[in-house]
């Protein structure tokens, strides 16, 4: 289940707000206890996750296909039926602030959410998918349930199957369990923000930390959405500049023409190229 609704439909005070829902998703709901979920993917051999990215907060299943229609009906009640206690908002808190800490340890990490925040400065498409720490410590019940009111809503949800699943079985399975949903979203300051076309803004953002043996640059350029007519050609431009990892080696004729380079020169211990693309930029 794909749903139109990631950090960039947050605002400022509830940032992290959909990756909080995330954590939330699989301890329990008015129809399923957290073990009974648990126990029901264990015993169709069956794999439940998600995950939130900037755009968006997906949902999704691994199973058989005999047993779609329980995989299906389950992520249902998750969407709609989440109890949300008190206690597991603070048990996940903690545990959210501790994944904080180690994400800050991952200077790749690091590096592109500065990039964001700089490219995409004052905008929502700029705010971090974790969301400040504060914000992490004061996110409410309240704004969590008010997400899922204005965001988890029919129009802007899309389920997906892939595999040995008839369409005609698929859109049975949605007009059974999500025919309740509300059918279109609030158009409230968020939301509005959220579709606003982002502005490239670009600057230059400089973090010093000696006790780091090197550093981890990132430069970027204004890129290409989903829905533009050059999104393949950036990702062709992608593989040609290549990457290199020093650690692995490197062989004549093996990898781009930049990281042979980069090899026989000593200039880094690794490179990566990345064209990432989103609804309106990239």
């Amino acid at each position: 289940m794909w749903i139109d609704a990631g950090s960039r439909a947050e605002t400022d005070e509830n940032n992290g707000t959909a990756h909080f829902l995330e954590h939330l998703a699989f301890k329990g709901t008015s129809n399923r206890t957290q073990q009974q979920l648990e126990l029901e993917i264990e015993n169709m051999g069956g794999h439940l996750n998600a995950y939130t990215s900037r755009e968006n907060t997906v949902y999704f299943a691994k199973a058989f296909n005999s047993d779609v229609p329980q995989c299906v009906d389950i992520l249902s009640d998750i969407l709609q039926n989440s109890k949300l206690e008190e206690s597991a908002i603070e048990r996940e808190r903690d545990v959210i602030l501790r994944e904080s800490e180690e994400v800050e340890k991952q200077l790749e990490e690091v590096v592109f959410d500065h990039l964001h925040a700089t490219a995409f400065q004052h905008q929502p498409l700029g705010r971090t998918i974790l969301g400040p720490r504060q914000n992490i410590r004061d996110i409410t019940r309240t704004e969590l349930t008010n997400y899922i009111k204005n965001n988890y809503t029919a129009d802007r949800m899309v389920l997906v199957g892939s595999g040995g699943v008839p369409h005609e079985k698929l859109v049975e399975l949605a007009e059974k369990n999500f025919s309740n949903l509300p059918a279109q979203s609030a158009h409230n300051q968020a939301y509005l923000l959220s579709k606003q076309k982002a502005d490239f803004i670009g600057s230059d953002v400089r973090v010093r930390d000696d006790q780091i043996p090197t550093a981890n640059i990132a430069i970027a350029v204004e890129g290409v959405s989903w829905n533009d007519d050059d999104y393949y050609t950036a990702l062709v431009a992608q593989a040609i500049v290549g990457n290199y990892d020093k650690a692995m080696g490197n062989a004549p004729h093996q990898g781009s023409k930049l990281s042979g380079f980069v090899h026989r020169n000593n200039l880094a211990n690794s490179f990566m190229s990345f064209s990432t693309s989103y609804s309106d930029t990239g």
